[in-house]
């Protein structure tokens, strides 16, 4: 296993060095608008593996994609029309909308899980990393499964590549809302207000 590299988020050279190491199967430490976290590419089951490892994580707990707009979210998620009202509103933004999969995605991510959670970034190094890269990333928090989330660049162990941003402010995380039929179910409260949710129902 090659060494951990190091590049700061200012470097000119960022997302050419991102999507080489995302193609190359890498595991890429990253700051978002709320702590850091680990990307993979959702298509290369060495990389998924390897990323449950390094989380020291349950390989039954599924992990969530980041996109970079309502377009692709469609390629992996199925809408409903209140669950595309959500992405229309608070994206991008602080909120994960966990819907259908289609059978774009490959069967060893997620395995025995209908639904995907999916995420739209408001921090521009997300969306960009994604728009180079060419397809859905991991978005998951960059900490051993079970520990508080890191807000600075403090390395795991088997993390290949650090996009160094100092130390972040401390958001709250994403609001997880799952939408089914004839209702929703909030599994996680954070950067959008319940009541905003509730509102767009109505």
């Amino acid at each position: 296993m090659t060494s951990m590299k190091k590049i700061d988020i200012d470097n000119p050279a960022l997302l050419e060095s991102l999507t080489l190491a995302l193609g190359s199967g890498e595991i890429v430490m990253h700051p978002t608008e709320t702590c850091y976290g680990l990307a993979v590419d959702v298509f290369n089951q060495a990389a998924l593996e390897r990323l449950y490892r390094v989380k020291k994580m349950p390989f039954e707990k599924p992990l969530s994609i980041l996109v970079d707009n309502f377009e692709m979210a469609e390629k992996y998620g199925q809408f409903s029309v209140f669950a595309k009202k959500l992405a229309q509103r608070f994206w991008p933004g602080p909120l994960s909308i966990v819907v259908p999969r289609t059978e774009i995605l490959p069967s060893f991510f997620n395995p025995g899980h209908k639904f995907v959670s999916i995420r739209c970034s408001s921090f521009d190094l997300c969306q960009e990393m994604v728009r180079s890269f060419g397809g859905p990333l991991t978005t998951t928090s960059a900490n051993f499964s079970g520990e508080p989330e890191l807000y600075g660049p403090d390395v795991l162990d088997g993390v290949d590549l650090l996009v160094d941003a100092g130390f972040l402010e401390e958001n709250a995380p994403s609001t997880i809302v799952q939408v089914m039929d004839g209702g929703y179910l909030v599994l996680r409260e954070g950067g959008v207000a319940l009541s905003d949710i509730e509102e767009m129902k109505n």
